[in-house]
C-alpha cells in the first residue's frame, strides 16, 4: 500500500534510505523500469539502531526485514487478500 496511489502490484523495485536526522528509514517502491516512486504507508519506519549515520550492515538488515514484511501476503478477509503496508510493524 502507497500513501500516493494506494496498492500497487507487480514487478516492483524497493528503495530505502536513512532519513536527514538518521533516525528513521524512508521505504519507497517504484515500478521496475520506471522514475516515479512511491512512498510506502508507515514509511519512514524507525531505524534498527536510530544514529546520525547508520552503518551500511546496519541499513541492509532494515532492507531485508521491511523486504520480507512487504513480500509476506496480507491477510484475508472475505475471500480477498489484504494489503500490505509498514503500518502493523
Amino acid at each position: 500500500m502507497t500513501d500516493e496511489v494506494g496498492a500497487i502490484t507487480g514487478e516492483l523495485e524497493l528503495l530505502t534510505c536513512v532519513t536527514p536526522d538518521g533516525r528513521g528509514i524512508e521505504v519507497l517502491v517504484s515500478y521496475v523500469g520506471a522514475q516515479g516512486l512511491y512512498t510506502v504507508s508507515g514509511s519512514p519506519v524507525r531505524a534498527a539502531t536510530p544514529s546520525e549515520r547508520a552503518g551500511q550492515a546496519e541499513h541492509r538488515a532494515t532492507h531485508e526485514r521491511i523486504l520480507e514484511s512487504l513480500t509476506t501476503p496480507g491477510r484475508v478477509e472475505s475471500g480477498n487478500e489484504m494489503p500490505v503496508d509498514l503500518l502493523e510493524d
